[in-house]
């Protein structure tokens, strides 16, 4: 089921009070529900950027991207949206907490994944 950018507004805010208030210290444009689909023109059209954690002249922020939630979960069911969301805002808040720390290790994760995904192999690798 299609959820509208004002019910998946709503889950987000309902998702965003369960983490502790201290993980958004310096977050100071806080998390943003934009409309817009961000699909990967390198992996193709099934590929989308669910959520963003940005860092530049405006300060500390996240993006979550509503389009790309709408892309590809069109026929889940509202708990399926909720879940997402959760994973999302948690995997953007790690980056965020990562980054006030100096330390970029799931940055170097989500690149080496594109990487893989890009050259067309299984993600995560499989152990030898």
């Amino acid at each position: 089921m299609i959820l509208s950018i004002d019910e998946v507004n709503d889950i987000l805010d309902r998702v965003y009070e369960e983490f502790p208030e201290e993980l958004f210290q310096e977050l100071n444009g806080g998390v943003l529900l934009l409309e817009e689909a961000m699909p990967d023109p390198e992996l193709g059209e099934n590929v989308y950027m669910m959520g963003e954690y940005c860092v530049d002249e405006m300060g500390r922020y996240i993006n979550i991207y509503y389009g790309s939630f709408a892309a590809l979960l069109f026929d889940e069911p509202r708990r399926v949206w909720e879940d997402e969301l959760r994973i999302t805002l948690r995997h953007e808040l790690t980056h965020h907490v990562e980054g006030l720390a100096g330390e970029r290790s799931l940055e170097y994760k989500d690149s080496a994944q594109l990487d893989a995904m890009r050259r067309g192999e299984d993600w995560p690798p499989e152990e030898t």
